[in-house]
């Protein structure tokens, strides 16, 4: 772990968000119904924090191992439209995302839980985990969240972002009467 100096330093950096999905933004765990069809469960609090971010001007892609129908349209539903899924190969997934918005590796937050996620967390310049994150990940991270995944991980790192970079009283203002 890193002072909260060193992490408020890598937080003022960020221009790019860039998330898992299954124990991220889900609490991880996959269901099924008796059709075969996937369900997921998303926490509205990270979607807030999400457009809030977003509204600050930081970018918001993700990137899976899994494909889903459920995360396209709960990306199109924040307002996300850099999207890649089904792919284990984040980092390579990463840099096409970047292709065409260049961005330097040390400006990009990354929330991982996972084995995949490691070589991306461990080229950018603010890897994040959530508690229920596995020991490999927990330590290579920046900072490990309070909040676990699926239950506002993504919302405390929004939080923190913004906070850092001084955008979140003007993005927290509206929501308390104060233009």
């Amino acid at each position: 772990m890193v002072s909260e100096k060193e992490l408020n330093a890598a937080l003022q950096k960020v221009r790019w968000l860039v998330l898992d999905v299954d124990g991220v933004l889900t609490d991880g765990k996959l269901y099924f119904d008796n059709n075969g069809n996937e369900l997921k469960t998303f926490n509205t609090l990270d979607g807030h924090g999400i457009k809030m971010l977003q509204n600050s001007g930081v970018r918001v892609a993700i990137i899976t191992g899994r494909r889903s129908s459920v995360v396209e349209r709960r990306a199109h539903d924040l307002g996300i439209n850099k999207l890649i899924q089904g792919r284990e190969d984040k980092f390579t997934a990463l840099q096409e995302l970047l292709a065409g918005e260049p961005c330097r590796l040390e400006d990009i937050a990354y929330i991982g839980d996972d084995y995949p996620d490691l070589l991306v967390m461990t080229r950018i310049g603010c890897p994040i985990a959530p508690p229920n994150a596995a020991a490999p990940v927990k330590e290579r991270a920046l900072w490990v969240t309070r909040a676990r995944g699926g239950e506002g991980a993504v919302r405390e790192a929004c939080d923190q972002i913004m906070q850092a970079q001084g955008t979140f009283d003007s993005a927290l203002a509206p929501y308390i009467g104060e233009q």
